[in-house]
């Protein structure tokens, strides 16, 4: 980590709630021990923790060393692990440059114990938006933990959604230039392609999603307030939809693939048909041009009649032909 440790170092956030009420806010990471023992509900948020942080945290909270140590390596799966007297939870935040079509991740590590909640990220993650959540929805902070957890992943899902939402609004615009009068095939392709990526990435990171939920409201894992049941479910649902909505476009951007090279060929098709036409138009003049250029006595040689009939030939049958390859649709 390239944050050097310091003795007076404060978390990023901090806060703890009593009765539904914030009663603390920016406290040093000592004092975390000191208000769970007054029954408050503390969150505590890091953004690029160091060993010695969490090493601290660890004694505030009674952690276990495999989760701390998982909390400081990166490349983490998303996944919930259960320990004794607290669960361990890695999600993934996203973010997508609607520019390019690339999307990217960032890892959360949270650590959720009967009284606290820890949330650990990069400084990409958008802390403020969590924060604010949590002041959107005060009324249900008397709830505890199941408040706080419900935040966090709400957030996340939230931003899967609108990344879907992005890609989906893009790829849209790429059916669009399908059939654009003036073909972007290269520009097609490769929008395509990064559209595709990001899609695999999304599903990589969302699809997990769906178990961490339901693993949150198995009660034999962790009590969640009946209260807060219907707002895990109503994530869930949201999980469901963005799994749902990434299939589909995995889907779509691979029929526009398809499509492009489709219409690739028929486009081909149509120069070939039309050069094919200009040269058996061309042959034409050649075939009897060469006939009236051979060196021997022939009905019309070195005549004028000969070059009459040679022209006539010559624009009848190019007429012809014209006519015939423009009725087919062929020039």
């Amino acid at each position: 980590m390239t944050t050097a440790p310091t003795e007076t170092r404060t978390p990023t956030q901090t806060r703890a709630y009593r009765d539904g009420r914030l009663v603390a806010e920016a406290f040093p990471l000592a004092e975390v021990s000191d208000h769970l023992e007054r029954d408050c509900t503390v969150w505590v948020d890091f953004t690029d923790p160091t060993a010695d942080d969490l090493a601290q945290l660890e004694d505030e909270l009674d952690l276990h060393e495999l989760a701390v140590e998982d909390a400081l390596v990166g490349g983490q799966r998303p996944k919930i692990d259960h320990y004794e007297g607290h669960l361990f939870a890695v999600l993934y935040d996203v973010a997508l440059d609607a520019r390019s079509g690339v999307l990217t991740t960032s890892e959360v590590k949270a650590f959720l114990t009967r009284r606290a909640l820890v949330t650990i990220h990069h400084p990409e993650f958008d802390v403020a938006h969590l924060a604010a959540t949590y002041d959107q929805n005060v009324e249900l902070a008397a709830h505890g933990v199941p408040f706080l957890l419900w935040g966090l992943v709400d957030s996340v899902v939230d931003r899967h959604s609108a990344a879907t939402d992005a890609l989906d609004d893009e790829i849209e615009g790429i059916a669009d230039d399908l059939f654009d009068p003036a073909p972007r095939t290269v520009d097609v392709q490769k929008r395509s392609f990064a559209l595709r990526k990001s899609l695999v990435l999304l599903r990589r990171v969302s699809a997990p999603m769906r178990d961490l939920v339901a693993t949150l409201l198995r009660r034999d894992l962790h009590d969640v307030d009946p209260v807060m049941q219907p707002y895990f479910q109503d994530v869930q649902d949201h999980v469901l939809r963005v799994a749902e909505q990434n299939d589909s476009l995995r889907d779509l951007v691979s029929t526009i693939l398809d499509t492009n090279l489709a219409l690739q060929s028929n486009r081909m098709n149509d120069v070939m048909k039309k050069v094919t036409s200009w040269a058996a138009i061309i042959a034409v003049p050649t075939a009897i041009t060469g006939f009236y250029g051979q060196n021997v006595p022939y009905p019309g040689f070195s005549e004028v009649s000969g070059f009459v009939t040679s022209c006539v030939l010559i624009v009848g049958v190019g007429g012809l032909l014209w006519w015939q390859f423009r009725k087919r649709d062929w020039l």
